[in-house]
């Protein structure tokens, strides 16, 4: 009997298959990002450079400053979008994952939770 040879294959022979795609795609965006520049006309006028504002002539400046409240709240509904996010995958394998699964998720919540407490505490959610 002769010693059979293992041969050890790379862990990228299994994505050999998409790199013709992967190059179709970098050449696709290669091609649209350098096609306009080569074939489009370009003009520069005074009205054509002013900032679009639903047909009416731009009021203010485009340096106009916003309250950090506004800020506040935007950071509040991202973290309870992503709560959100999170949450719908756990509640569909909620029975596979067990206690510690759930144990987990109660963890996840109630550290949002805090968060919550904190922000109305410090009156971020207020709109006076």
């Amino acid at each position: 009997m002769s010693p059979t040879l293992a041969v050890q294959t790379s862990p990228f022979v299994d994505y050999v298959g998409i790199a013709p795609y992967l190059l179709l795609v970098v050449g696709m965006i290669v091609v649209l990002m350098v096609l306009p520049l080569l074939l489009a006309k370009t003009t520069r006028h005074r009205v054509k450079d002013e900032a679009y504002e639903c047909g009416l002539p731009p009021q203010g400046t485009a340096k106009q400053r916003f309250s950090v409240h506004f800020y506040m709240v935007a950071v509040l509904f991202i973290l309870f979008d992503i709560e959100a996010v999170f949450l719908f995958p756990w509640a569909t394998s909620v029975q596979e994952l067990g206690p510690i699964g759930f144990s987990g998720a109660v963890v996840f919540v109630a550290v949002l939770g805090l968060g919550l407490a904190y922000a109305w505490r410090k009156r971020v959610l207020d709109w006076n």
